[in-house]
């Protein structure tokens, strides 16, 4: 087993991570957005995650298994003077809580940091090895 596999463990997770924050930016940013139909309104998403941990694989670290849109329906809201509202009045809105995207954003920001402070502690280690011949 190569020790530099830590490397692409740590960095299957930086990968996974920047996904996640994507996503969560993306939310955010259509979660004020409207629409005079249910079916065309944002729908919020979520990236799906996969550890993989198989012992003596070649392959190990963080798999992504895609982003899936939420199930939730959109919120209804009664506003005939809107420009979008449909023929009785209503307009939807995305199914998008900004509180819950902000705690998943400080969540992946967080592992993001872990994973690049393990990069980091990783490469310092592999230096002092390397100077232990010195």
């Amino acid at each position: 087993m190569s020790s530099f596999r830590i490397f692409d463990i740590a960095g299957s997770a930086l990968s996974a991570q920047s996904l996640r924050l994507n996503t969560v930016a993306s939310n955010l940013a259509n979660a004020d957005a409207v629409s005079g139909d249910p079916n065309a309104v944002y729908k919020a998403r979520m990236p799906v995650f996969k550890a993989d941990v198989t012992q003596g694989a070649d392959t190990a670290g963080v798999q992504v298994l895609g982003v899936v849109e939420s199930q939730v329906p959109p919120e209804k809201r009664y506003e005939p003077g809107h420009p979008l509202a449909d023929a009785q009045g209503y307009v939807y809105a995305p199914n998008v809580n900004p509180v819950e995207e902000m705690v998943n954003m400080i969540s992946a920001s967080r592992a993001y940091q872990g994973s690049v402070e393990v990069m980091n502690t990783a490469k310092d280690l592999a230096l002092r090895t390397l100077n232990l011949g010195k």
